[in-house]
C-alpha cells in the first residue's frame, strides 16, 4: 500500500434476491411473478442443472467464493458496490416490472460478508415492492451498520452522498443516482414529499451542471469523489455519445471515478484527463446460472474492479480488474482462456475511447490510454 494513495473495490450489480436468497438460512417467499418462472427455486434449479449440486442451506459467505480472500489480500480502503435488491418482506410487487428482486432481512449476513463501505441503491430494483419494501431496505441496512446512498425518504435523503472517512485523511463521497434507460420507472424519482431513488432523466449537460452544482456545495478540499451510475441495457457493448459526454463532464466537475453499471456483462471503461470511467461493470454476484438467450455475452464471467488513486489529485495510480467465474451460485477463479477471452473483448470495445486493456503476469487485467480522449 502507497504512501498517497488509497484502493477502492468497486463492484457492479450484487442481486442477492431470487434464487440467491433461496440457497441462504433463511429463504423468503419464493413466489414470482415473471412470465415463464413463479417459484424463485427453479432459478436454483437452473444453475444446479448446468454445472452440479448447490448444497442448501449455504453458508452466508457462499455465493462470495473466492472473492473473499482475493479482496482479503488486497486489502483496499473502501468498498462499493451496486446492492440491486430490495431487503424486505414486506410490500406488494410493484406493478408494471418483469421482474421483481428480494431478498430476506435474516440474509444480510451474505451481504457484511462482503464488508461494504457503501451499498449503492440508486437502481431498478431497490422499490421492487413498493415505498413499504424501499422503508425496510433502509432500516435493514442502517440496522446492520452499512451505509447507502442514491435512496431516502425523500429528494434530500436519495441525493446525499455516503461520507467515508480515509486512513489518509478526508472523505471519498460516494453519490449513487440513476436513469431511467437501466429501467428505473420515472414515477420513482425521490421528490420532497415521496421516498424514492435519485433520478436524473437522461445524461444531458443540464443533468451534468445540475449535479456539478450539488457537488460544490458539498465537497471539501481533502475530500476524492466517486459516482455510482445506474444506466443503460441490460445487454450490449457500444456505448452512446451521450453517455460518455456526460462521463466527462462529471470529471471536469470534480469526480474522481465514475462507477457506472446495469449491464449484466462487462463493458469498456476509459481512462480521462486520468481518471477513471467504468461504463458498465456487470454483475458481481445473480442467479442467472443456466438461463440461455445471452451466452455470447458470457454473463458467467465477473470482475472484482480494484482501483488506487492518488490521494493528492484524484488520478488513477493503479487499476486491477479480477476475473472470477460464476458455478454453482459462487466465484471462482476464472480460467485462464476466460480471462483471455475477457480481455479481447474489453480491448477491443475500449479502442473508440482510447483504451487498450491488457493482461498482467498476476493474470489480472489492466488498462492504459492508447491516445488522450476528448469529449466528443
Amino acid at each position: 500500500m502507497r504512501e498517497g494513495t488509497v484502493t477502492l473495490f468497486l463492484a457492479g450489480d450484487v442481486m442477492l434476491g431470487r434464487g440467491v436468497d433461496q440457497i441462504l438460512p433463511h429463504p423468503g417467499d419464493p413466489a414470482l411473478r415473471e412470465d415463464y418462472v413463479r417459484d424463485a427455486r427453479d432459478y436454483v434449479a437452473l444453475a444446479e442443472s448446468a454445472n452440479g449440486p448447490i448444497p442448501r442451506p449455504v453458508d452466508p459467505a457462499w455465493p462470495w467464493g473466492e472473492a473473499l480472500p482475493c479482496l482479503d489480500r488486497a486489502a483496499p480502503d473502501v468498498r462499493v458496490v451496486n446492492l440491486e435488491t430490495a431487503v424486505t418482506q414486506d410490500g406488494d410487487f410493484a406493478p408494471g416490472k418483469a421482474v421483481h428482486y428480494r431478498m430476506n432481512p435474516a440474509n444480510l449476513p451474505c451481504l457484511s460478508a462482503i464488508r461494504p463501505d457503501v451499498c449503492a441503491l440508486a437502481n431498478n430494483h431497490v422499490l421492487d415492492f413498493g415505498p413499504p419494501g424501499l422503508a425496510e431496505t433502509l432500516d435493514s441496512l442502517a440496522g446492520a451498520g452499512l451505509r447507502t446512498a442514491g435512496a431516502g425518504t425523500d429528494a434530500v435523503a436519495a441525493w446525499r452522498p455516503a461520507a467515508v472517512p480515509l486512513r489518509t485523511g478526508g472523505r471519498l463521497l460516494v453519490f449513487s443516482f440513476g436513469m431511467p434507460s437501466s429501467g428505473i420507472p420515472h414515477d420513482w424519482a425521490a421528490t420532497a414529499d415521496r421516498s424514492g431513488v435519485a433520478l436524473i432523466p437522461a445524461p444531458t449537460p443540464a443533468g451534468a451542471a445540475a449535479f456539478a452544482d450539488c457537488l460544490r456545495q458539498l465537497r471539501r478540499p481533502a475530500d476524492l469523489v466517486l459516482v455510482s451510475v445506474h444506466w443503460g441495457p441490460n445487454w450490449g457493448y457500444g456505448v452512446p455519445a451521450g453517455e460518455v459526454r456526460f462521463a466527462h463532464a462529471l470529471i471536469d466537475a470534480g469526480v474522481d471515478v465514475v462507477h457506472g453499471h446495469s449491464s449484466h456483462h462487462p463493458r469498456a471503461l476509459e481512462l480521462y484527463r486520468g481518471r477513471l470511467v467504468l461504463y458498465g461493470c456487470g454483475d458481481l454476484v445473480d442467479d442467472y446460472e443456466g438461463i440461455s438467450g445471452y451466452e455470447n455475452y458470457r454473463d458467467d464471467l465477473r470482475l472484482l474492479y480494484l482501483v488506487t488513486l492518488e490521494t493528492d489529485t484524484g488520478r488513477l495510480s493503479r487499476l486491477r480488474m479480477v476475473p472470477l467465474r460464476a458455478r454453482r451460485m459462487r466465484l471462482e477463479p476464472a480460467p485462464a482462456e476466460d480471462t483471455a477471452w475477457l480481455r479481447g473483448v474489453l480491448d477491443k470495445c475500449g479502442r473508440d475511447l482510447g483504451t487498450r486493456v491488457e493482461r498482467s503476469g498476476d493474470g489480472t487485467l489492466t488498462a492504459r490510454p492508447l491516445r488522450a480522449t476528448a469529449p466528443r
